[in-house]
């Protein structure tokens, strides 16, 4: 990939997304009650590797937060300020301030589908590409994370070091996924609602399903296109 522009393979992408992609502004997918007090922005910014590969950028959040996301991995993000004219500029803002990542490094292509968690938040994923991977030299904020790294956007669909747990809330059965990742001598687990959005976003990008039935909780949007056509198929072979 040239270092000043996209590839011709990810301008493609882009230009499919921007063509064909339009997100929900107010999905209804709330059927428990559920109060949303809060919003927040995360950024999914991907880059091409040196293989060609699409690559998403993630961070290991910083153990001494207070929070039940300390030590996890995440997107980088944050909540809505009242300064923040709308979801893309909260998460390019966040992303600076946790990473050092330059907003103008960043292509926005669009915001995708609101997520909804158990806590009150609204999750929105901010999709962007990071066209000059060389112009980035991370800055961590130390408060906040801990470490910066990048997977493929491709492990999100593959079984491969891949696990799920069944869950159940509010009377409702669920598979929570994880993801396990090496990279030198370092081990990760993306899993949760981090784990959901970028299974959806490999669908969306690299247009196939998972290679496995996702059975989403219904607050994060239940039922996909993918599950219905795995459980079709398991019920045709039978």
């Amino acid at each position: 990939m040239s270092s000043k522009r996209a590839s011709s393979r990810l301008q493609a992408l882009i230009n499919h997304i921007q063509c064909s992609y339009s997100a929900p502004t107010n999905p209804d997918i709330l059927d428990k009650p559920i109060v949303l007090k809060k919003r927040a922005a995360v950024l999914i910014c991907l880059f091409e590797g040196g293989d060609g590969s699409l690559r998403v950028i993630l961070t290991k959040r910083s153990s001494s937060l207070s929070t039940h996301s300390a030590g996890e991995v995440a997107l980088p993000g944050g909540k809505r300020e009242e300064g923040d004219a709308d979801d893309v500029q909260t998460a390019l803002r966040e992303a600076k301030e946790e990473i050092g990542l330059d907003p103008s490094l960043v292509s926005v292509i669009t915001p995708l589908q609101p997520w909804h968690t158990r806590y009150g938040v609204t999750i929105v994923p901010v999709l962007g590409v990071l066209s000059d991977k060389d112009a980035f030299s991370p800055i961590l904020n130390s408060a906040e994370v801990e470490e910066i790294f990048d997977v493929p956007l491709e492990m999100f669909l593959k079984n491969d070091n891949r696990r799920a747990e069944e869950r159940e809330w509010m009377e409702e059965k669920y598979l929570l996924h994880y993801f396990d990742y090496e990279f030198g001598n370092k081990k990760y687990v993306i899993w949760a609602i981090t784990a959901s959005i970028l299974i959806g976003t490999a669908t969306l990008l690299l247009q196939r399903f998972p290679d496995f039935l996702e059975q989403r909780p219904t607050i994060w949007g239940g039922m996909t296109e993918g599950d219905k056509l795995m459980l079709k198929n398991i019920s045709n072979s039978k």
